[in-house]
């Protein structure tokens, strides 16, 4: 145990009612964590130091299985649906008596953290694991308290995660064995039946999402966050493969945070301690930062060796291509920590976009901002079966759906506001195709992508001329410092202009059907900032 005060442990232990459990060790070091983990069968070291694991049968979220109790304290808060799918009070209660007996005679690992770099709006957070290598995600991705902070730590949301305890999906009301279910009112998330340590960090995101906005007047962001030299604050938001990650560690910046961040009336904070980043095909040419950060400690899921040695072949989707890799944001050369940041003065929305119409780089007005934050547009590859090459749109609100209890024009309301306040340049950066849609044209280069952000965080695409993007109206730049020009207007990449225009007219129709489940919450600033096609234009999608 890393604490003197028994009597806060046990105190804590038995309102869980947990009071008879055997085996409990309570904030273990890595170095602990790791023998453990070894010990138990649980992974194995890498040649730089990195404890390998796998998530077993899930290799990533499963948010058909995230549930959120309805009561009175999120019955008309919440945005009920698809993403954010009702539980029942009475099935919790029982789920949950079953889960604690089958701890009892199980060792349990615990550990204490906070959730925000801003001690003004932090959240104390306490995991229950059943696997030494979880709690040690646990460490990296949280921040790690001060030994005297731990002494008498009461938290204000427990985790529960017990990976090997599956829902009987009759008796229980879940739609499968696996699970993840937040009780706002009871304070407690419950995640079974699945080994994906994701679950974990994003359940406390979810909870931040639902608290902040209202009670504290703070915008929760599923971004990435760097500083400058001089202090200068860049956000960037994006889906999965849009290179959220990637585009914010950035050698010349300063890594604040790379998934989860609030901001406040007098800046921004990351929520986590730590990284997630995603390693296939990671080569140290490109991805230096991440690169340097696998070692003791860090942990890789998924990954397999180069046959008959203990070095990680980074190439190999043999489980799955989430291939990811956690460790403390510390690893990372010159990170901010803590890690809080001054209002941004630019932020990036990025979109992997597959149909290949949109511009590499693009200047958004407020209201455009506010749309396409609802949007959360990227593209997906349908597949790599021969003669498939038709894409496919992914929107996700505020770039994180998933995570967002609330409904998302009150993300957006919030992220306007901030935006007005502040005088914030937002930018609009496709890292997929161009050219042509995926099967035909090309993916822009990250080298290409890098110079056009570090351009416009220099001010270096404040006093060039600019071209309007039909239907979408976005305003892009004919020059670039480090870009070829013939780039950045993406209908001349084309070899068929005409197949460039249906494309594009494509493209809008899928933002504005989308869009539609919001338009009635959305207010008329958010809805000038659609596409402007005529309804006699709309393309059969």
């Amino acid at each position: 145990m890393r604490t003197s005060n028994l009597e806060s442990i046990f105190r804590g232990l038995s309102a869980l009612g947990l009071s008879n459990a055997k085996g409990v060790v309570w904030n273990l070091t890595p170095a602990e964590l790791v023998a453990e983990a070894i010990k138990n069968g649980e992974g194995q070291l890498t040649d730089t130091g990195a404890l390998m694991c796998d998530t077993g049968t899930f290799t990533g979220r499963s948010p058909k299985d995230r549930y959120i109790i309805k009561d009175a304290l999120t019955e008309d808060k919440v945005w009920w649906g698809d993403i954010n799918i009702a539980y029942d009070e009475a099935h919790f209660d029982a789920l949950y008596t079953r889960i604690i007996h089958s701890l009892t005679y199980k060792k349990l690992y615990i550990r204490d953290a906070y959730a925000g770099a801003d001690e003004d709006y932090r959240l104390r957070v306490r995991i229950i694991d059943t696997q030494a290598w979880h709690n040690l995600f646990c460490y990296n991705m949280f921040i790690r308290p001060e030994a005297e902070a731990l002494q008498d730590f009461t938290p204000d949301f427990t985790i529960i995660a017990v990976p090997e305890f599956e829902a009987d999906p009759v008796k229980d009301g879940t739609r499968a064995k696996n699970f993840a279910i937040i009780n706002f009112s009871r304070r407690i998330i419950l995640v079974g039946g699945t080994g994906y340590t994701g679950e974990t960090k994003k359940g406390i995101f979810s909870v931040l999402n639902f608290l902040l906005p209202d009670q504290r007047n703070v915008l929760p962001m599923h971004c990435s966050a760097n500083m400058g030299q001089q202090g200068d604050t860049a956000l960037f938001f994006g889906l999965s493969g849009t290179g959220k990650t990637t585009l914010s560690a950035d050698p010349d910046r300063r890594l604040i945070g790379d998934d989860e961040h609030g901001w406040t009336r007098k800046g921004i904070f990351n929520f986590e301690g730590g990284c997630y980043a995603k390693v296939i095909n990671l080569e140290e040419k490109h991805e230096p930062q991440i690169w340097g950060a696998i070692k003791f400690g860090a942990i890789l899921e998924n990954t397999r060796f180069i046959p008959g040695t203990s070095t990680v072949d980074y190439t190999n989707k043999q489980v799955t291509e989430n291939t990811r890799v956690s460790y403390p944001l510390h690893y990372i050369p010159g990170a901010v920590i803590p890690s809080k940041g001054e209002h941004p003065t630019h932020i990036f929305f990025l979109t992997c976009d597959a149909y290949g119409v949109l511009p590499p780089i693009s200047r958004l007005t407020e209201k455009q901002a506010m749309y396409h934050f609802i949007s959360g547009y990227t593209a997906r590859v349908a597949g790599t079966e021969v003669g498939i090459t038709e894409p496919v749109s992914v929107f996700s609100a505020c770039f994180g759906a998933p995570f967002m209890p609330l409904h998302p024009t009150k993300y957006a309301e919030l992220l306007g506001t901030r935006i007005r306040e502040h005088k914030v340049s937002i930018w609009l950066v496709n890292t997929g195709w161009t050219g042509g849609a995926y099967g035909t044209g090309r993916r822009i280069s990250l080298q290409y992508t890098r110079s056009m952000i570090s351009a416009a965080l220099r001010g270096e695409l404040d006093a060039v001329a600019y071209q309007t993007l039909p239907v979408f109206k976005l305003q892009y730049p004919l020059s670039c410092p480090g870009v070829p020009a013939e780039l950045l207007n993406p209908r001349l990449r084309w070899q068929d202009p005409e197949l460039y225009d249906l494309t594009l007219d494509k493209l809008a129709t899928l933002f504005i059907k989308n869009f539609g489940k919001f338009e009635e919450f959305a207010s008329a600033d958010i809805l000038m900032g659609a596409p402007q096609l005529p309804a006699d234009s709309l393309v059969a999608v």
